[in-house]
């Protein structure tokens, strides 16, 4: 087991929940796998809880006991061994950053579809760097500034990885307020609503504003994200609050968050009509 404590991803929830489950079909305790291999109980657990990553030697002895014999399941399973480590890119800024900022970066990265509301400011995956720059300041004012260049740093990487790719869906709601709040100069917030105007344009990307005009709803909770993954892995919601970044998995919040975001979208301006209600209030910045 690497000795660095392994930030989850969906890869590695997918292969924790494979040896639970083969663990339960076995009917073995956790304590004799112990008795009978060697890999202690508390081992046992951050594997089956994706807090660790096994090393192949410890897999295929797992494996080993609980029978699986046939060739394509044992070379599946060792192949998610192989790929759950953290993104390339990541790792110089890994210090910097807590477990909980790392995990949600590696599920984003791995997910095919966010569905992202926002309440307050355009989401990060959305901004510009000088926007970047001035919501960081100002939300986290305690931070150094290298730390800010840091996370701005790290949240280019996240946006350049989507608008290069390709690969992920990205569906934003944005409460009207995330545009009218004046964030950094006037030039930085033309700047921010041009290429939200643009990025509306890509064909992965849709972009829709809840109008002032829709009065209450239930995004006035919080802002989240609904993060979807292939394969059939479950999909998990995020949520910042004071105290730090919430990742939540249990099938309740997944049905309540996700009704919440069909709401929002039903309420919203189309995504035409909100590309037209972007370029002039940009025009008016």
């Amino acid at each position: 087991m690497s000795g660095r404590k392994q930030a989850p991803t969906a890869r590695l929830r997918r292969l924790a929940a494979e040896l639970r489950q083969l663990r339960a079909a076995s009917g073995l305790t956790r304590e004799t796998i112990e008795e009978k291999t060697g890999v202690n109980t508390a081992t046992l657990y951050r594997l089956e809880s994706a807090r660790a990553r096994p090393q192949k030697r410890t897999l295929i002895t797992l494996l080993n006991l609980y029978g699986v014999a046939d060739k394509t399941d044992r070379a599946r399973l060792l192949e998610l061994t192989r790929d759950v480590g953290q993104l390339d890119w990541l790792q110089p800024y890994g210090p910097g950053l807590s477990v909980g900022y790392q995990s949600y970066i590696s599920f984003e990265s791995e997910a095919d579809r966010l569905r992202n509301f926002e309440c307050l400011y355009v989401p990060g995956l959305l901004q510009v760097e000088a926007y970047a720059r001035a919501v960081i300041h100002g939300v986290l004012p305690a931070l150094s500034d290298d730390e800010v260049e840091q996370r701005v740093r790290v949240r280019m990487q996240r946006q350049n990885a989507l608008l290069r790719e390709r690969r992920t869906e990205l569906w934003v709601v944005m409460d009207e307020p995330a545009l009218r709040r004046a964030i950094g100069t006037a030039e930085v917030m033309r700047e921010q609503l041009l290429f939200l105007g643009r990025a509306g344009e890509s064909p992965n990307i849709t972009i829709q504003v809840l109008p002032y005009s829709a009065g209450a709803h239930p995004g006035m909770q919080g802002s989240f994200m609904v993060m979807e993954f292939p394969n059939d892995d479950p999909a998990l919601i995020y949520t910042e609050t004071i105290g730090g970044g919430l990742i939540l998995e249990a099938e309740t919040d997944l049905i309540r968050h996700s009704g919440i975001y069909r709401h929002l979208v039903a309420q919203a301006l189309s995504p035409a009509e909100t590309l037209r209600f972007i370029h002039a209030a940009a025009q008016a910045a």
